[in-house]
């Protein structure tokens, strides 16, 4: 990912660069990577930032999810480290480490909307990017899918997963 990212950043300085590039070009950079509609969105959206925003990308996460291949996810990751704003994120670990925490039995497909709801409830104001870096961490490297190190996470105490194993 890294050499890609600095391929993009080497050949497209700018969104406008980008806007102006042919499509065949940034999909010979970005299509190795997979998911190959990324190229055709990441075009799209630097031609709407481009021609349409003066080269400013949307600030709000509404805003954001008008541009293509920008989700829910994608639009909270960037207001919250991008731009330090509170902004829930909800990824595959972060869905299961809220899912323990709070004691939700239901598959994890079956109550999307709450765990969104949780996702913004457990922001304190102001501190969205260090909160949701911290959920994303202990998601991936304590609060594993397979072996869980309950003993070394730092939230166990008020874990309702861990309290019923």
């Amino acid at each position: 990912m890294v050499p890609v990212f600095e391929a993009m950043l080497d050949r497209y300085p700018t969104v406008e660069a980008l806007a102006r590039a042919p499509l065949r070009d940034v999909r010979a950079l970005t299509d190795p990577l997979g998911y190959k509609i990324r190229g055709r969105w990441l075009k799209g959206t630097a031609v709407i930032v481009a021609e349409e925003r003066a080269g400013y990308f949307p600030r709000t996460v509404d805003a954001l999810r008008e541009l293509p291949g920008v989700g829910r996810y994608t639009a909270g990751a960037v207001m919250s480290f991008a731009h330090h704003l509170d902004a829930p994120i909800l990824d595959t670990n972060v869905a299961r480490l809220l899912r323990r925490y709070f004691g939700i039995t239901a598959a994890p497909s079956a109550r999307p909307t709450h765990l969104w709801q949780l996702a913004a409830a457990v922001i304190p104001r102001g501190q969205g990017y260090l909160i949701n870096q911290a959920l994303i961490d202990l998601g991936a490297l304590v609060c594993t899918a397979r072996t869980p190190r309950c003993v070394t996470c730092p939230i166990r105490r008020g874990c309702a997963w861990r309290q019923r194993t």
